[in-house]
């Protein structure tokens, strides 16, 4: 674990979540000077390099300010995260990795600069490998937490309920201040919480209504779902609302825009954390019940999934995305 990370003030970098995990990780946190831009200087000097050399030559570039741009960037064509995202990645291991670099000197050959693909050879030669295996289940620290009480249905955290192996009983004290005990909840897949006891060993909870779903289920659809088995129930519960939901979806794929784009999410979310019927260290396995009916239903032409290099009107398709609100 790094001892220290150096932050600026963004209010991710400052949130009770990070520095609550750093506190568990024994990890300090040193903020960086208001407007100093050399406290993290390497960063920063990365940043520039990559809008010099990589974005600055891509179309829809708008820059730092408005001398710095087109005459109609918004015009011209433009990317998604997850494609931008990608790009810099083949531009990292094909350009910058590949350049000399003033920051990376042998001594033995102090006038030779390097570049950081051969700087890591050199060091490879000298020093070999070592394989420090990874714990499985260090993503589940980065994990929001619930401090809840233990009781004789299991636990329950974002309005969910939890059981499995490895709860302690009503009676078992707490050893924390609060009283209380840490589940850690992910709020993209709310089918499984975490549980750590004290020795230290992770347990996997199971969301009493995930009986039967092969597909994650966020909090968002939850809150959804409760919101359409309240339009046709006097006390709609968890079961009846995902029953609705999936019903829902099932059949016409959603009757708006947004609840498509959220049954597609759900669709194609991958399981991040190991779950009790998988091995922690083989890969996740894609779940994606909803794609066959998405690629196959004629009845809904205005959404398709597109097919990888296949162009799409990104303008027309996020243009009704706010009117169902």
């Amino acid at each position: 674990m790094p001892e220290t990370i150096v932050v600026d003030h963004g209010k991710i970098y400052v949130s009770a979540h990070l520095t609550s995990v750093c506190a568990r990780m024994g990890i300090s946190i040193q903020p960086a000077r208001l407007r100093t831009g050399r406290d993290k200087g390497p960063v920063e000097r990365f940043f520039r390099t990559l809008r010099q050399d990589l974005l600055e030559k891509l179309p829809g570039y708008k820059g730092p300010d408005i001398s710095k741009r087109g005459v109609d960037p918004e015009g011209q064509a433009f990317y998604y995260v997850d494609e931008l995202a990608d790009k810099i990645r083949q531009w990292i291991a094909a350009d910058y990795h590949l350049r000399p670099h003033d920051g990376l000197v042998e001594p033995s050959l102090p006038k030779y600069r390097m570049s950081p693909a051969q700087m890591f050879e050199h060091g490879m030669a000298r020093a070999g490998y070592i394989e420090v295996p990874r714990d499985p289940y260090l993503a589940l620290e980065f994990l929001r937490t619930e401090w809840r009480t233990m009781q004789h249905y299991g636990v329950e955290a974002l309005g969910c309920r939890y059981t499995g192996e490895g709860l302690y009983k009503p009676d078992r004290i707490s050893p924390y201040e609060n009283g209380l005990w840490p589940i850690q909840v992910n709020p993209d897949d709310i089918t499984h919480a975490y549980f750590r006891d004290l020795d230290r060993k992770w347990h996997i909870l199971t969301w009493e209504h995930a009986a039967g779903l092969d597909m994650p289920v966020s909090l968002d659809a939850r809150r959804f779902g409760r919101k359409l088995a309240a339009e046709t129930c006097a006390y709609p519960n968890d079961r009846l609302a995902i029953d609705q939901l999936l019903e829902r979806w099932k059949l016409g794929l959603g009757t708006t825009r947004q609840e498509r784009r959220m049954a597609l999410r759900m669709a194609l979310e991958q399981p991040t954390f190991p779950t009790e019927h998988e091995d922690p260290f083989e890969p996740p396995k894609a779940l994606e019940p909803l794609r066959g009916e998405l690629e196959g239903d004629d009845d809904e032409a205005d959404f398709e999934v597109p097919a990888d290099g296949v162009e799409v009107d990104e303008v027309a398709f996020y243009a009704d995305a706010l009117e169902d609100l």
